[in-house]
C-alpha cells in the first residue's frame, strides 16, 4: 500500500490577527481536519486583540496540542508571519498563511500542499471571492467581486489555474520564505505583493491554482472600508518607492481619483474642471445600475459607492505616501547641505 506523500509534508499554518473574536474560532475549526491529513500546526500570531480573541485561541490551545498562541509585539501581519516562522517553522516543509477575518473549506491547506507538489511551484496562491452579509457588507462584496471595484485582478475574477506573478498569498516553501528575508515589515498592506516582486525578480515561481479558494468578508462600514483601502494604497506606493515598480494598468485609473477630485474644485474657475470627476463618479453609478438591473442585484446601487470609497482611499494612501517620501528625502537633503 503507497503511503500518503501528504502525510509526510511538514507545515506550518500561520494566521495573523488582531481582534478577530467574531472569525479566529471558525478559521481554526475549518482547518482542524489538515492537523490529521498533514504533519502540520497552527500558529496564530496575535497583535494584542483585546476583544477576546486571544482567550478564544488559549481555549482552543488547551484543547489541542497542535494550536498555539504566539504574541506579536509589532502588531501588523508581515510581523507576525514573520515571527511565527522564526518561532516555529525552521523545520517546515511549506508556509500555509491563513487570513483571520475570511472562510477556508476543509481541504483547503491539503489541496494547497498537492498542487505544490505536483507542480514543484515555490508560491501557490489562489483566488478570493467576497461575501458579506449586512447591507453595507454585502454592496461592499458586489463591488470587490465586480471589474469595478477589483479592475479584472485575475485572483478575482476565478482565473483557470496559471502561472503568475502575483496572486492572494497562501503557501510558500519555507526555505524560500526565509531566503527571503520574509516579510517586509515596513509594509503594514501589501507585503504581499512586495514580497511576490522578489520572488519574480530572484526567478521562483509562482502557481495560481484553481483547484480552492478561500472566502473573505469584507469591512462592514465606509470608514472601516477608507481605512483598509488607504494602507492598501499606501503599501503599493511603498512597493513603488522600494522597487520602481509602477503600478498595473488596471491601477492607474483609481490612482487618479484623487488628482481629479482635486480638480474638480477648479470647477469654480472653469466648468471643464469638473468633466474628469464627473466621469469617474458617472461611470461608477452607472455600473451600479447596471449590476442592480442587469444581474438583478438591489445592492448595485450602494456598491458604485462602495466602490467610490475604495477607489478615492486608495488613490490617497498612494499620493500620501509619495508625498511624505519626497518630503522625508527633501529634509534629509536640507540637512546635509547646512554649513557645520
Amino acid at each position: 500500500m503507497t503511503a500518503d506523500p501528504l502525510k509526510s509534508v511538514r507545515c506550518l499554518i500561520a494566521i495573523p490577527c488582531l481582534n478577530e473574536a467574531g472569525h479566529i474560532e471558525a478559521v481554526i475549526g475549518n482547518l482542524a481536519k489538515a492537523l490529521s491529513d498533514l504533519d502540520a500546526r497552527i500558529v496564530v500570531a496575535d497583535g494584542g486583540s483585546t476583544d477576546g480573541t486571544q482567550e478564544i485561541v488559549r481555549r482552543i490551545e488547551g484543547q489541542n496540542a497542535k494550536v498555539t498562541l504566539l504574541a506579536n509585539p509589532k502588531k501588523i501581519q508581515s510581523a507576525g508571519v514573520n515571527l511565527a516562522v522564526a518561532t516555529y517553522g525552521m523545520d517546515c516543509d511549506y508556509l500555509i498563511r491563513i487570513d483571520a477575518h475570511g472562510g477556508y473549506p476543509e481541504d483547503y491547506c491539503q489541496s494547497l500542499v498537492a498542487e505544490a507538489l505536483a507542480t514543484g511551484a515555490d508560491s501557490v496562491v489562489v483566488g478570493m471571492r467576497t461575501v458579506g452579509f449586512g447591507l453595507f457588507q454585502k454592496a461592499t462584496a458586489l463591488a470587490q467581486n465586480s471589474r469595478l471595484g477589483n479592475g479584472g485582478s485575475r485572483h478575482r475574477i476565478g482565473a483557470a489555474s496559471h502561472w503568475t506573478d502575483h496572486g492572494h498569498h497562501a503557501l510558500m516553501k519555507t526555505a524560500v520564505f526565509r531566503k527571503m528575508g520574509g516579510y517586509d515589515e515596513a509594509f503594514n498592506h501589501n507585503e504581499d505583493a512586495e514580497l511576490d516582486y522578489r520572488l519574480n525578480q530572484s526567478g521562483y515561481r509562482i502557481w495560481m491554482t484553481d483547484k480552492t479558494s478561500m472566502v473573505y468578508y469584507p469591512r462592514t462600514n465606509p470608514i472601516s472600508l477608507y481605512r483598509q483601502y488607504f494602507g492598501y494604497g499606501r503599501g503599493r506606493a511603498r512597493n513603488f518607492l522600494k522597487h520602481r515598480s509602477w503600478p498595473s494598468i488596471r491601477q492607474m485609473i483609481p490612482l487618479s481619483v484623487v488628482p481629479v477630485t482635486i480638480g474638480a474644485l477648479l470647477a469654480v474657475f472653469n466648468a471643464a474642471a469638473a468633466i474628469p470627476f464627473a466621469l469617474w463618479g458617472g461611470a461608477c453609478l452607472a455600473y451600479g445600475a447596471w449590476l442592480a438591473v442587469g444581474e438583478r442585484n438591489p445592492h448595485g446601487p450602494l456598491a458604485s459607492v462602495s466602490a467610490m470609497v475604495m477607489h478615492f482611499a486608495w488613490s490617497a494612501g498612494f499620493w500620501r505616501e509619495v508625498i511624505v517620501a519626497r518630503n522625508r528625502v527633501r529634509i534629509r537633503a536640507a540637512g546635509r547641505e547646512m554649513p557645520r
